[in-house]
């Protein structure tokens, strides 16, 4: 999907080492933005500054750390002068475990990078978005914000919590300027879910045919909704959580 609009536009994403945010990360560098990206992990960054040179730079940390969030906000703003949308993708899978097999360090692991990761990100970055008066925020949410069934306990609270939080930032400051949504993946073909495709994948053949679509999907289809929910032609849609899922949740 080719946007001329987002040339020049500064783009910060979380979790761009690999999956839906590498290749959101990606799509707004080919359509001529800025990149700037947050990660743990460097190794899946390093080709994309290869490539991307002077629009794309990154920060190693971690979203759950305030400290490393501050970091990363203020090496965007050094490198590019300005941050016109803020991708919140980073997030981790709790291995679909019931709450009772939950224990508190896999519950806050979950909750501290899922939800407080997107919180730390939002307060560090809006206020600059309202400054100029303009700001897109799109957060990763899941078909597990939407109904049970996508993740565990702790996954699926940490996504019905984005989908709240989405709607209440942008009610909040959609007359400052700013739009926030969401976007809710069904089964995306990521690092992430390697496991449901290990050994004879009987996971993700299950998967594939429960999905009315029949397939999973890739990160690149992802990537090119988030470039429509970011432009120009998306300025009306305020507060909604859009599915990707290949029909899952209308079954």
């Amino acid at each position: 999907m080719k946007f001329e609009e987002y040339a020049g536009k500064t783009v910060v994403v979380t979790g761009a080492a690999s999956g839906i945010a590498q290749a959101q990360a990606l799509a707004f560098l080919k359509n001529g933005a800025n990149v700037f990206a947050l990660d743990v992990n460097e190794e899946g960054l390093l080709k994309m500054k290869q490539t991307y040179a002077e629009r794309f730079a990154y920060s190693i940390g971690s979203v759950r750390s305030k400290e490393d969030v501050e970091r990363a906000v203020a090496e965007s703003l050094a490198a590019f002068g300005q941050i016109d949308i803020l991708l919140n993708t980073a997030g981790v899978l709790d291995g679909f475990a019931k709450t009772l097999d939950t224990d508190e360090a896999l519950w806050d692991r979950i909750m501290d990078t899922n939800v407080k990761g997107t919180y730390l990100m939002t307060n560090a970055i809006l206020p600059h978005m309202i400054a100029r008066k303009s700001g897109v925020i799109v957060n990763m949410a899941s078909i597990a914000g939407l109904v049970a069934g996508g993740g565990g306990a702790a996954y699926t609270a940490s996504k019905h919590a984005i989908v709240g939080y989405t709607k209440q930032v942008d009610m909040d400051y959609c007359r400052e300027g700013i739009r926030a949504n969401a976007i809710a993946p069904g089964a995306i073909q990521t690092p992430m879910n390697q496991a449901d495709f290990e050994g004879d994948g009987e996971m993700a053949k299950w998967v594939a045919d429960e999905t009315p679509a029949g397939r999973w999907a890739q990160p690149s289809e992802v990537a090119n909704l988030t470039l429509y929910i970011a432009s120009q032609a998306a300025d009306y849609i305020h507060g909604a959580v859009i599915p990707i899922d290949g029909g899952w949740i209308a079954k």
